[in-house]
């Protein structure tokens, strides 16, 4: 435990007030612990089917009428309180120590006996516990019942079965007020051979080796090693499957079900990523394709109707002409405008991107794209949190808590900056629908292909220079079933990603376009104007981006827009979009400009000075946020060495695309 840094997280709701009740959900990955956390409080954790998708402490408000006002807690997924991982450490530490008034320990009806390991070490802890079974649809489409008044008796505390994802989880109430109103039962003794709950006291059964402790210091001695941990892991192990017989039966139905049936295709050597490959083909394809007019649309509206009014209501106030009017015009609404039109495409994005995590798709993706990776020598697990990383690189280095081995850990953290991010994105789309109309899509998706090679490349280079002597280690992953996806949940899912992106606008994004703007109406040496009267290209913005040009000048966009667009994405990838939309003319087409300035800088090769600067895009530095996020995880000066590593390996990937483009085209 000596490495753990972890600490609580608040998110999502508004936290109880002080005094309220404390209660922790607890579970292994994959038993709808997050959902369940969800559909109580209202807040939008991440939700997946793959394990890692929560790794911080999330706090809420939970608020029912019978039982009054209830501070709710999500912790990260642990399968036993023998912790294998920093985040599993956390869980055990926080329930030793007492920190909360009851446990909610949420079951995997369709795996009882996995989840029973879990329950076993909460119940040789005095506390107040009750037990959730969820996904029995699950259970029942496998033929598999569990008897929950069985089970309570074998547990000793109440037992409640909960549908979280469609919102079916009113007992729950009842079960947590009942507990709370009674003194914490006596840790469980578990002897598989007694029937019922016995309570270790003086009098236990002779042979007897799992007595549990009873203070947080002895569970924590226990946890750190003893003489007695084979015989207590035995009679654990014994009593679980005791238990599960008892409360449990399963009716073969005599055939595969259909989740197997897929399955052997979908995970297949061969057949299996290729499959994944088309399916994302098919995503970015989609996306693009939809998007477009939608985005023509509000373009229009920003560039038309909002332009005229806004310059309407300034000259009306007497601000006709000024500063201000240049700020709210050409920084405001040119930059986040701008960035607004790419709602669309974000929404379409993460919908069918939720799709595919809910219907249980995505864990095949990670074992088939695992199997690929780990035949180059990359850590089976840590394909996890690069999953999350094509989402947002700052919760996907976060993720890495996931992995028990530390090299692992700093590996993954110091790879996740080469996946590509949801941010990217509209950088992307915006180029390839300008230097590719025809196939935007195929390049998009070439671009996500891309990442997953430099995650391969810079893996390997890694591993043989800074990072050696790392031993395998495969991935192991309880492959959930396949579900038909819930609209709430698509719905639910699809809000909570765009809700980033949009508080990303309205945030960061917005103090880059006043700074940008600022820039730009500040005279660069040697220009003929004054404040606000100088023209873009002889602005301090310009004269810094002409003077970092130079070192661009072989990858073929060495023109000040890219290359300041470049160093504003610096600060977050989707302002690249708004740096461009504020340096060149109002009213001009940002397609056509983009083309031509693209067109002069590469010597007449602008679709491979393009590609270039997508490849550059992908692999330089990440933005701000994430640079932060794995400075806390793996230190400054691992952080300052990935850094150096991507800007060297995007310069050289750059130069070489467009060289061997230039030739080609």
């Amino acid at each position: 435990m000596a490495e753990r840094t972890l600490s609580c997280h608040t998110e999502g709701t508004t936290p109880a007030v002080a005094g309220s009740p404390r209660v922790a959900l607890v579970g292994s990955p994959n038993s709808g612990k997050s959902t369940l956390f969800n559909a109580l409080t209202g807040a939008g954790r991440a939700v997946g089917n793959y394990p890692g998708t929560s790794v911080e402490v999330g706090t809420g408000r939970w608020r029912d009428p019978a039982l009054g006002e209830v501070a709710l807690t999500d912790l990260p997924g642990a399968y036993s309180l023998d912790p294998v991982s920093p985040d599993e450490a956390l869980t055990a530490e926080l329930l030793a120590d007492d920190a909360v008034d009851a446990v909610v320990v949420v079951c995997d009806a369709a795996h009882l006996a996995r989840s029973l390991v879990l329950v076993g070490h909460v119940r040789q802890l005095p506390l107040r516990v009750v037990v959730a079974l969820t996904m029995g649809d699950v259970a029942a489409r496998r033929g598999v019942h569990v008897d929950e008044v069985v089970l309570a008796g074998r547990l000793g505390v109440p037992v409640v079965r909960l549908d979280p994802r469609r919102r079916d989880v009113a007992a729950l109430a009842g079960a947590v007020g009942q507990v709370l109103a009674a003194p914490a039962p006596r840790p469980l003794c578990l002897d598989p051979v007694g029937v019922g709950p016995r309570a270790c006291c003086a009098d236990c059964p002779p042979g007897c080796t799992a007595c549990p402790p009873t203070s947080a210091a002895a569970l924590a001695a226990q946890l750190d090693g003893g003489d007695d941990d084979l015989a207590a892991a035995e009679a654990r192990f014994g009593w679980v499957t005791a238990t599960a017989a008892a409360a449990s039966t399963r009716h073969d139905r005599g055939r595969r079900s259909w989740t197997d049936r897929i399955d052997r295709w979908v995970t297949a050597p061969v057949l299996g990523p290729l499959l994944f490959l088309a399916v994302m083909w098919g995503v970015f394809a989609l996306t693009t394709s939809v998007a477009a007019p939608l985005q023509e649309g509000l373009d229009a509206v920003f560039a038309g109707p909002v332009t005229e009014a806004a310059v309407a209501v300034l000259g009306a106030v007497g601000l006709g002409g000024s500063l201000v009017e240049g700020f709210v015009v050409d920084g405001l609404i040119a930059g986040v405008g701008m960035l607004l039109t790419f709602v669309p495409l974000m929404a379409i994005m993460f919908a069918l991107l939720a799709l595919l995590e809910d219907s249980g798709y995505m864990a095949r993706a990670a074992v088939v794209t695992d199997r690929l990776m780990g035949r180059l020598g990359l850590p089976g697990r840590a394909f996890l949190p690069l999953v999350v990383g094509f989402g947002c690189n700052v919760p996907a280095i976060s993720a890495v808590r996931v992995l028990p081995d530390a090299r692992h850990r700093l590996l993954t953290a110091l790879l996740v900056p080469f996946t590509s991010c949801s941010a990217r994105l509209t950088v992307y789309v915006m180029v390839a629908a300008t230097f590719f109309p025809e196939r935007a899509g195929t390049v998009v998706f070439a671009m996500y292909v891309t990442s997953i090679v430099l995650v391969v490349l810079g893996g390997l280079l890694l591993r043989a220079t800074l990072i050696r002597s790392m031993g395998e280690d495969p991935l192991v992953l309880d492959l959930p079933p396949y579900q038909r996806p819930s609209l709430r949940l698509l719905g639910a899912a699809t809000w909570m990603r765009l809700r980033g992106f949009l508080q990303t606008a309205s945030g960061i994004i917005v103090v880059t376009v006043a700074i940008v703007w600022a820039l730009g109406v500040i005279p660069g040496p040697g220009a003929t104007g004054g404040l606000g009267e100088v023209p873009v290209d002889q602005s301090l913005y310009a004269w810094i981006a002409q003077t970092a040009a130079v070192l661009f000048a072989p990858t073929g966009f060495a023109d000040w827009h890219a290359v300041g667009a470049l160093i504003v994405g610096f600060v977050a990838k989707e302002a690249v979009i708004s740096s461009w939309a504020q340096t060149y003319p109002a009213g001009a087409d940002l397609s056509a400009s983009v083309f031509g300035d693209f067109t002069v800088a590469s010597g007449g090769h602008p679709q491979a000075a393009a590609l270039a600067f997508l490849v550059f895009l992908l692999a330089y530095t990440p933005c701000v946020a994430t640079l932060a996020t794995q400075r806390r995880q793996i230190g400054g000066r691992w952080t300052a060495a990935g850094v150096l590593l991507q800007l060297a390996m995007a310069w050289v990937l750059a130069v070489l695309v467009f060289q061997v483009g230039a030739v080609l085209t």
